[in-house]
């Protein structure tokens, strides 16, 4: 089974979203550093980045939901069989190991491997 464990908002307006998010969830965020906030709700992070110009082979800057799954490499498999195509092979990162897929939208996914839900 696949959790919710991330909502990921990329802006150029970080200071701005950080004191939104504080007074719309009555809470300060859980982690505040140079270009990032982190609020928790529950076991879900949101995690607000300040929007950035990537260089040749990071990921782009965009807006996405991470799910966490007991095996990517297993994942990727089964949506790659059900005619999902997988845009970002699983590979290693500094946060984890994670792959990247489009919804019907052509919202971007990350699937993170982690401790999911049984």
């Amino acid at each position: 089974m696949k959790k919710l464990t991330e909502i990921a908002r990329f802006t150029p307006h970080l200071d701005a979203m950080v004191e939104f998010y504080q007074a719309l969830l009555g809470t300060a965020p859980a982690v505040r550093a140079e270009g990032i906030a982190i609020f928790m709700l529950g076991e879900t992070k949101l995690f607000l980045h300040r929007s950035y110009t990537p260089k040749e082979g990071e990921l782009p800057p965009e807006n996405h939901l991470a799910f966490t799954v007991a095996d990517v490499d297993a994942a990727c498999e089964e949506l790659a069989s059900a005619g999902v195509k997988v845009e970002v092979p699983p590979k290693d990162y500094y946060w984890g190991y994670s792959a990247y897929l489009r919804d019907p939208d052509g919202k971007l996914i990350e699937l993170i491997a982690g401790e999911a839900d049984s």
